[in-house]
């Protein structure tokens, strides 16, 4: 009995302590924590952003929570996201050291997982101007188109025009979005018709897998450090696994790209001119060319970090988008007519929708801008801070891991009219256009803002208007698709879409051409 008055004295004095400490470093107030865990069983409930957005709702929308050892802010406020991305911007512009990054971001070093200074502000520089610059994604233009017009023609192919069929799309547009960004890359492509290498298409689909993986598995022991002697969930051996085998893979892409280097300087400018008009400069050759001039600073972990990011953020965000939104559209008939209209009034149906034709597509960008809005691309996303600062008048200290839940912000009803509605009308408002600021977020704000922002806006904006123009989509049923989330950074469909489609008889002709 002596022992367990202790332990129970123990635990009262634990939690009084960091109640008081908290208190006095001026943190926002927050629900009572328990001994060591802290918060973490109110948390472990998934997905994420709805967990957070009841707690928000029950305890106020700037909260204190401790994750085991480590302090944490949650925002769910407009005003208070606006500040910490605005006013806080520098401050806030680190990312908290978890396990994941040591293995899956080069021990820090890659765009995703590094701190604030000066070696993020030239990875990011590097990312914008180099490789996601307007003329560079101009120039790798007839790659992403390849790659979409091959996607429609394998859609085509399998459909009959007299009548509606079963498509279950499972990894179909997440592939699609992994060959365009690995043409840009490496000039390959892992998936669909013509695959050259299948052993290393495999290899390849397994290591992005195990990768989304994870990068959203819960590691308890980034919380409670004791634990990462154990192991318990077995998450750093698979992480130290991965890496090595996303490591081999990106250095396996970097020796070819320097073998075809080498291989130019070994033949005669007319042989050169011929090779080089059937094969487009890649990113990765000009993260290469870089490094001939500036080796010092471009090395092969820097190229390597650079070109998993591309990977990893450039393909489960994308692919999750275009998934939600067909979804969206055939629960929704009259937005799915009104964007076709559009489409039929601005293209015609004697050509297809190009990249070019985007910013004459209004309605179409209403739609993608209400899709992100109700399923974010990064619901709840997480900075640190690098140096003291306040929130709504809340002191935060060095270190403080601090989670903006987006998916609350894009669903609050003093921010939003009907906020549950899909209404893509509402970005047409006068309103909208008045009161923009950091409202609606699917991309970041401020310096940590997506860089491959443009990027995503062109895959999915031009493969979203083709699907649109090229075919008509309904419902299976009477019932609506399923549209429950799963659990994932970037909050991926809990089941595979499934609708029914057939190709538009009036597209037949162009269709037939590709």
């Amino acid at each position: 009995m002596t022992i367990f008055y202790y332990l129970a004295l123990f635990s009262l004095l634990f939690i009084l302590s960091k109640y008081v400490l908290h208190r006095k470093k001026g943190y926002p107030s927050g629900p009572l924590a328990l001994p060591i865990i802290g918060h973490l069983h109110l948390v472990a409930k998934r997905p994420l952003h709805r967990t957070l957005a009841k707690l928000a709702n029950k305890y106020g929308s700037i909260l204190f929570l401790r994750y085991g050892s480590r302090p944490v802010v949650l925002v769910s406020s407009r005003a208070a996201v606006e500040e910490c991305l605005t006013t806080n911007d520098i401050a806030l512009a680190s990312r908290p050291r978890l396990i994941a990054g040591q293995y899956l971001g080069y021990n820090y070093t890659s765009l995703v997982w590094s701190s604030y200074g000066d070696h993020w502000r030239n990875t990011r520089r590097i990312i914008a101007l180099e490789l996601f610059s307007a003329a560079r994604l101009q120039q790798l233009l007839s790659l992403r188109l390849e790659e979409i017009h091959g996607f429609l023609r394998q859609l085509s192919k399998n459909a009959d025009y007299d009548r509606l069929q079963k498509l279950n799309f499972k990894t179909m547009f997440f592939e699609l979005m992994l060959n365009i960004i690995m043409r840009m890359i490496a000039g390959k492509r892992y998936f669909g018709e013509n695959v050259e290498n299948k052993e290393e298409a495999l290899r390849f689909r397994h290591m992005v897998s195990e990768t989304f993986y994870l990068m959203g598995a819960s590691n308890f022991a980034d919380f409670l450090p004791f634990l990462r002697w154990f192991d318990l969930q077995g998450l750093e051996r698979r992480m130290a696994v991965a890496h090595k085998e996303r490591d081999a893979f990106m250095q396996g892409l970097i020796e070819e790209s320097r073998e075809r280097a080498r291989n130019k300087t070994n033949v005669n400018d007319g042989e050169m001119n011929k090779m080089e008009s059937k094969r487009k400069q890649t990113l990765l050759d000009v993260l290469l060319e870089n490094q001939v001039h500036d080796p010092k600073y471009y090395t092969d972990q820097t190229i390597k970090g650079i070109i998993s990011n591309l990977l990893t953020a450039g393909t489960d965000t994308s692919s999750a988008t275009m998934e939600w939104a067909l979804g969206l559209l055939v629960n929704n008939p009259r937005v799915l007519k009104k964007a076709r209209d559009e489409i039929d009034a601005v293209i015609g149906n004697q050509r297809l929708v190009e990249e070019s034709d985007l910013t004459k597509l209004p309605y179409l960008h209403c739609v993608l801008n209400e899709t992100l809005r109700h399923y974010p691309t990064g619901p709840v996303i997480i900075h640190e801070s690098n140096r003291d600062c306040a929130i709504d008048g809340h002191h935060v200290p060095t270190g403080t891991m601090i989670f903006l839940n987006l998916w609350a912000v894009h669903r609050d009803e003093t921010v939003w009219d009907k906020p549950y509605e899909f209404n893509p009308e509402r970005f047409e408002s006068p309103e909208w256009e008045k009161d923009k600021g950091v409202k609606l977020v699917p991309f970041g704000w401020g310096r940590r803002r997506c860089p491959g922002e443009s990027l995503a806006w062109r895959m999915v904006g031009l493969s979203l208007g083709l699907l649109i123009q090229c075919f008509e989509w309904e419902r299976e049923g009477e019932e609506p698709v399923d549209m429950t989330e799963g659990v994932g950074l970037t909050m991926p469909r809990a089941n595979p879409l499934q609708v029914m489609y057939r190709p538009r008889p009036v597209m037949k002709q162009v269709l037939s051409q590709l």
